[in-house]
């Protein structure tokens, strides 16, 4: 799959192709059935499919300050959609004189000049161009002029709510501690990533030694508490108990995540790059009167996540 960082990246005599065209963050189910169908039409036409996106979140660039926790970062998300069978990723930087392009100008500068669009695939709630004045009616009528049509794919309804899979809803569900419902959402464990750094080294004082992920800019993280997942290293899942807070028990001050890979005591894992996934909520974030019911908590802790972590491989 190639991956493009702005219009110039986009290769000399590049043909026609079938575009879709968002944020994209998370790569969540509703997603994943606009790109899929993206891919379908692309191998219809037998040409490739292509996603654009943008960096960095267009509300940080409309609204300063409003950057919305994300679920995935770029290269993890062009990884999500390498799967469901995109060609090219197109990651545009989104800027204030980008933000400034009519509707009209967005199509002819981007699906038209560039990439030569023949087919367009948006859900129904698509919005593009300057203060999101183009619709999926818009983009339609516009192609009618530059030569593409525009199918619109309906996103997936949540069974208990009715509410359409969103990145709103993931966000949400992941602050709120619920990684298990964002898992639905987003079709998988929900992911944190980032270098492992130095930390108090209590963890290994007290028999658990963690990995302490310095995680990536605007990362969405779970509320505060004990987690079943994974602590994956270098292609390797690990069965982990995985810990977000301040280490009240210390008189921390700093959010921090970290992983105990369990039963892996002989890690070496500082200045690697990791990845945390999220299977289950255990507990929540508690101080505790003595070192001893911590340890305790503790060793009860890494049995629950053994047990979830098992059950989840099992089916």
């Amino acid at each position: 799959m190639q991956r493009w960082r702005g219009l110039e990246d986009i290769p000399e005599g590049w043909g026609r192709s079938v575009v879709t065209i968002g944020s994209y963050d998370g790569v969540h189910r509703g997603h994943q059935l606009i790109i899929g169908r993206t891919v379908e039409r692309a191998r219809e036409l037998g040409v490739p499919a292509v996603v654009v996106t943008f960096d960095p979140h267009p509300s940080e660039v409309v609204r300063p300050g409003s950057h919305p926790p994300l679920l995935a970062p770029h290269h993890r998300r062009a990884e999500l959609m390498g799967e469901l069978g995109v060609d090219a990723v197109l990651v545009l930087p989104f800027t204030s004189d980008f933000s400034k392009l009519s509707p009209a100008d967005f199509v002819v500068k981007v699906l038209v000049d560039k990439l030569h669009a023949r087919s367009v695939v948006e859900g129904p709630n698509f919005r593009f161009g300057h203060k999101a004045a183009g619709t999926v009616e818009s983009l339609a009528e516009l192609g009618e002029t530059y030569d593409y049509d525009v199918v619109v794919v309906d996103l997936f309804e949540r069974t208990e709510s009715g509410e359409a899979f969103s990145s709103t809803m993931a966000r949400r569900l992941v602050a709120e501690g619920d990684v298990r419902g964002a898992s639905e959402v987003l079709g998988r464990p929900h992911r944190v990533e980032g270098v492992v750094v130095p930390g108090a080294r209590r963890g290994r004082e007290l028999g658990y030694p963690t990995a302490n992920v310095d995680t990536l800019p605007h990362t969405a993280i779970p509320a505060d508490g004990v987690y079943a997942g994974w602590l994956n290293v270098e292609g390797e899942a690990m069965p982990a108990a995985l810990s977000v807070g301040t280490n009240p028990q210390f008189e921390g001050t700093e959010r921090t995540v970290e992983a105990y890979a369990i039963d892996r005591v002989d890690l070496d894992l500082y200045g690697l790059h990791v990845a945390v996934d999220f299977l289950e909520y255990i507990r929540g974030q508690e101080k505790f009167d003595t070192l001893e019911a911590l340890k305790d908590r503790m060793a009860q802790d890494v049995e629950e996540a053994r047990r979830s972590v098992t059950a989840a491989a099992e089916g």
